[in-house]
């Protein structure tokens, strides 16, 4: 069996159809087309059920995909193996990490560890942390930095550490000029407040629309946008509010003097990063050595 084929499979799985997940793949429809039917004839049965829309997986396809996700553990596993025995210090780490935490963490992780692995190839995947969370159970990548929580039984969580969701408000925004320095308030204050918003799939996402779900609100969306940077930009300026994790404008000084962040009273969602990687994953060491230099970064950041 090739397990290349696999990813072309799961690619049409994401994107709903072998139209969309040719685009996706730079390759043309019909050449995308020839290798899923070299697989279903490797199989013996069809991979794909055609007739449903999004395209979706007939049994048979779907025990061929688990199949070839073993597959592929075990191969990564051995070659992870034979390179600690071996004593090597080289390797590829398929690395998944939010955009966002990319920009705080990988200027200070990055140097550190290409010094202590400088035959280490990493191959990045940017995305928001429910999506790859998805992909690292799916087998995309072999490591995971994310922000999220625990939706799949085949990934380990080792937490990095926990954040605070706060409101945030330019200073001489309206809600801020009527609120003053409360330290926590209801977020129904802000029912009728323009937002900013991040676009489905980040996790923060996630948050404010069962935020304001709980609390029956639905203020005006100013704007969505996939840069959270971008937002907490917008939201210094005083154009609109943002709900944001407290790290990333506690460790932006030219945001945290222009803003104040509120606590949101009966919040019970704590947002929790973690290095994710999957149970059956064989870890090398310089995969082990990168979390503990992200722990020990996150750390030193905490107590600037």
């Amino acid at each position: 069996m090739n397990v290349r084929y696999a990813e072309y499979i799961q690619a049409v799985l994401r994107s709903g159809s072998i139209t969309a997940a040719s685009k996706s793949l730079y390759i043309s429809q019909s050449a995308l087309s020839q290798l899923i039917k070299r697989a279903e004839r490797e199989l013996g049965a069809e991979i794909f059920n055609r007739a449903t829309e999004p395209i979706s997986l007939t049994f048979a396809g779907e025990r061929y995909l688990d199949a070839m996700r073993q597959i592929t553990a075990i191969s990564t596993n051995l070659l992870n193996e034979v390179s600690e025995i071996n004593g090597e210090t080289r390797g590829r780490l398929r690395l998944g990490i939010s955009i966002q935490r990319g920009m705080q963490l990988l200027p200070l992780v990055i140097p550190e560890f290409s010094r202590r692995y400088p035959k280490v190839r990493i191959e990045l995947t940017e995305k928001g942390s429910s999506v790859l969370e998805r992909l690292l159970h799916e087998g995309a990548f072999d490591l995971g930095l994310i922000t999220t929580g625990h939706h799949y039984g085949n990934l380990i969580y080792d937490l990095l550490e926990s954040e605070e969701v706060v409101l945030v408000a330019a200073k001489d925004s309206r809600l801020a000029c009527r609120l003053g320095q409360r330290e926590k308030i209801l977020i129904t204050e802000a029912a009728h407040e323009p937002f900013v918003s991040l676009l489905p799939g980040h996790s923060v996402r996630h948050v404010q629309d069962r935020l304001f779900h709980q609390y029956l609100i639905d203020p005006p969306i100013l704007l969505e946008s996939d840069s959270l940077e971008a937002s907490k930009r917008l939201a210094a300026t005083g154009a609109a509010l943002m709900l944001c994790p407290s790290v990333y404008i506690r460790q932006d000084r030219e945001v945290r003097d222009r803003v104040v962040c509120y606590q949101i009273k009966g919040m019970e969602y704590t947002r929790n990063f973690y290095a994710s990687y999957r149970q059956d994953m064989v870890l090398p060491r310089f995969m082990t050595d990168l979390i503990d230099i992200v722990k020990q970064k996150l750390e030193e950041s905490a107590n600037d």
